[in-house]
């Protein structure tokens, strides 16, 4: 870690809250001002030159003031985030189907920080909890499984013979009975075994819900959510460089490295944050993520975060990134 007298930390600290606050370059008589204390122009001028030589801020070719660097962000962060806690309204959201809440978590992520919200969903589980028939015509019928975290799927199955409801209702039943809280590849298992005793007709209808059921539910599902990509398009000096968005909407596509990041964070406590070219962990330069896990009945079970530029109120982005995973938390878990 990078030692600062307390003079140094000072104006470091006073210059990265400027420049998050105006997006400007910071000049030495600004932060004079900024730091109300009473410093000759040539005294700030010396130390913004040692902290330049540390990497910790840099000055754009146009300008003669500087902005922080990914290093300067992060020793500010690290040492010098006095996260004072604003009162934020505090949203809310509603327990329902764990991919509504986290279709809604993402939004609430976006909507607050005003850039983009990723949740990664709860992996699947690939157990059933409760299976149902319901006929939509001759041999179309409806096959709706629920699995034990609430999450419903439905899937049409085309049949060989036509099924009176009272059929359909002794295979749910069988089925439900059984096998309920099995995993779907044992329930497999355990029809082919017990087909013999079943009547032909009944048997083939729930090999075939099975199948279904199974896809249904172990189905690679698109476990990353992402809310507000554009609002990266209103972010001045990250829009103006094209090739940045490129990247950052590429990032974006690319879900797996999406993932991946965020995956680092769910094994780790509480809010972290990742400030982008320190790390390999964040692919670009000017992008940071704020992220935290999320809880179901005590066990992580995902992550959600807030992507957006470096220059960003980190102190605000912790907030709403906690206050979420603590929703998210709470609308998913079994009270």
């Amino acid at each position: 870690m990078t030692m600062l007298d307390d003079r140094a930390k000072l104006l470091l600290k006073a210059l990265v809250e400027r420049y998050i606050a105006d997006g400007q370059p910071v000049g030495s008589r600004t932060l004079s001002r900024a730091t109300g204390i009473e410093l000759s122009p040539a005294t700030i001028r010396n130390v913004m030159s040692d902290l330049e030589g540390l990497g910790l801020i840099t000055s754009p070719h146009t300008s003669a003031g500087r902005i922080p660097t990914a290093r300067g962000y992060r020793l500010f962060v690290d040492t010098m985030l006095t996260a004072e806690r604003t009162h934020m309204q505090t949203p809310s959201l509603a327990p329902d189907q764990p991919q509504n809440v986290i279709a809604n978590a993402a939004h609430l992520l976006s909507d607050l920080s005003q850039f983009v919200g990723v949740v990664i969903a709860p992996r699947r589980s690939s157990v059933f909890r409760h299976i149902e028939f319901l006929r939509l015509s001759g041999r179309r019928l409806l096959v709706i499984i629920v699995s034990p975290e609430g999450d419903v799927q439905n899937r049409v199955l085309f049949t060989e013979a036509e099924y009176t409801a009272s059929e359909l209702v002794e295979a749910s039943n069988y089925l439900n009975h059984h096998f309920a809280g099995m995993a779907i590849e044992q329930v497999r298992e355990k029809l082919l075994v017990e087909v013999e005793s079943l009547r032909g007709e009944i048997a083939s209808l729930m090999q075939a819900a099975v199948q279904v059921s199974t896809e249904a539910l172990t189905q690679t599902q698109d476990n990353v959510v992402v809310c507000g990509e554009r609002n990266l398009l209103a972010v001045s000096g990250f829009a103006s460089d094209m090739g940045n968005l490129r990247r950052a909407f590429d990032l974006f596509e690319q879900k797996a490295q999406l993932v991946r990041l965020l995956d680092i964070s769910a094994r780790a406590e509480g809010v972290h944050i990742y400030i982008g070219g320190e790390s390999h962990v964040v692919p670009l330069d000017d992008l940071s993520v704020v992220s935290a896990p999320y809880e179901v009945d005590g066990q992580v079970v995902g992550t959600l975060g807030v992507i957006g530029p470096t220059r960003m109120a980190y102190d605000r982005m912790i907030q709403i990134v906690d206050i979420t995973s603590k929703l998210v938390s709470n609308a998913l878990s079994h009270k």
